[in-house]
């Protein structure tokens, strides 16, 4: 008996793509590198991408840092493949972020990565990291591009470039790994890479007064970093400058002899040397702050910044053994957060160690700025480059909540110069003036 076969035909629903958008679909390159502002459409070009690759045959693989982000990818690429999902077309497992094709590996999945271990186990033609400035380095270079191989599949950078805020969030290495990653590619003469950049603005399908609103509650550095995409930026309210950072930048210090310990080159006359250490107010992996410097020729020499995420035992480590790497005379630390716990976590790492508690009484604009006046004067300088440090000292607004790095970096600073760190501040001369003019202008600072 003859049976007559049945037609089924479906639709898959997709947003129409502004000019950026179309821009990326269209690019031929293996890599895409997308840097775009918040609300840019940076999530619906990844769902569009996703479902385009799959109707075609293809196995994709979508990775996000966290569950929320995950959500709203979920919801495009559901609700532009409803169709064949409810005719049976496709199978989806929501709770997997699965869609399946059955009898085939042609598959869309959806899974959080914050690091090369929670993106194992799989493999993919088509690879989309998105929000990778807040992945682990590792995420791409272990595991995402060794599981193209086999079929030579193409990948998909998405992030925004991060402002100080965000990357307190950040699971890398280098918070700023994916703005340098795209630095490398970006004059790519194979074509096999290409980079694209568009701002909030360039999405007209967002309300510009919404964008409006939100804009009044950032600072100038997220607004210059999260809508306008700008990496390198200054903010014009920093109390630091990257030009007078560099003005007075050293690769060494100058004439002095070097010893070899251990692959480590040590200043051996350095007249002091300091750790300083800006706790985090958190037990569960925020950043904490750690400086290193000494004096020589009645001038500071800022030589690492071990600053790192972590708990207090891990930061603890990291500081004792700058005490020893260095030969340090003194750790000190603010104990704002946690009191003598702050000296007792060190000493739990090595009692040996030598600790001076501080105490922050005065304002964070109070206690920076003097340190500010210093660089200025060519009295502080950086041997090597710092990036991250740097960039807190030059994008940090006044009246904002200070980074670790930062903190670290005044405490350091105020410890070799021997300035006061509590409300005595009579040495200081011109630091009243100044603080009137602060407050004058932005209120009083926290």
């Amino acid at each position: 008996m003859a049976t007559k076969s049945r037609t089924l035909t479906v639709t898959v629903h997709l947003r129409k793509p502004h000019k950026k958008q179309r821009a990326i679909k269209q690019s031929k390159a293996k890599r895409k590198i997308v840097r775009a502002g918040r609300r840019g459409g940076k999530t619906t070009l990844a769902a569009d991408e996703t479902v385009d690759r799959f109707l075609k045959g293809q196995r994709v693989l979508y990775a996000v840092p966290t569950g929320d982000q995950l959500t709203k990818w979920w919801f495009e690429v559901t609700h532009a493949l409803e169709e064949p999902i409810r005719e049976g077309v496709y199978y989806i497992n929501n709770s997997e972020h699965t869609i399946t094709r059955p009898g085939t590996e042609n598959r869309i999945r959806g899974k959080t990565a914050w690091n090369a271990d929670t993106l194992r186990g799989d493999f993919a033609d088509f690879l989309i990291l998105d929000e990778a400035q807040l992945m682990n380095e590792d995420t791409w270079g272990l595991v995402g591009a060794p599981m193209l191989l086999d079929n030579d599949g193409d990948a998909m950078f998405i992030y925004t470039p991060p402002s100080l805020k965000s990357r307190s969030v950040s699971k890398a290495t280098d918070k700023m790994w994916m703005t340098k990653f795209a630095k490398v590619h970006a004059n790519d003469p194979t074509g096999r890479w290409e980079i694209f950049t568009f701002t909030s603005h360039e999405n007209p399908y967002i309300s510009k007064v919404a964008l409006a609103d939100l804009v009044k509650d950032m600072s100038y550095e997220a607004i210059q970093q999260e809508i306008y995409v700008n990496e390198d930026i200054e903010n014009p309210r920093a109390l630091w400058t990257r030009k007078v950072i560099e003005q007075f930048r050293v690769t060494q210090l100058p004439r002095a002899p070097f010893q070899h310990n251990k692959k480590i080159l040590l200043p051996v006359d350095l007249s002091r040397i300091v750790v300083a250490v800006d706790p985090t107010g958190s037990a569960t992996g925020d950043e904490c702050g750690i400086v290193v410097g000494g004096v020589w020729g009645g001038e500071d020499y800022v030589l690492e910044d071990l600053s790192l995420n972590g708990t207090p035992e891990q930061w603890s480590r990291a500081v004792v053994g700058a005490f020893h790497k260095y030969k340090a005379d003194l750790i000190v630390a603010e104990d704002n957060y946690g009191g003598e716990m702050v000296e007792h976590t060190i000493k739990t790492a090595d009692p040996s160690v030598t600790v001076k508690r501080i105490h922050a009484s005065r304002g964070k604009v109070i206690r920076a700025e003097p340190i500010s006046v210093r660089y200025t004067q060519g009295i502080v300088h950086h041997v090597g480059g710092f990036g991250a440090l740097e960039d807190e000292m030059c994008l940090w607004s006044p009246g904002d909540a200070s980074p670790n790095r930062l903190d670290a970096l005044v405490w350091l600073i105020t410890e070799l110069e021997g300035l006061s760190t509590n409300d005595d501040l009579d040495g200081l001369g011109h630091i009243e003036e100044f603080k009137s003019r602060w407050v004058e202008t932005y209120g009083e600072q926290d």
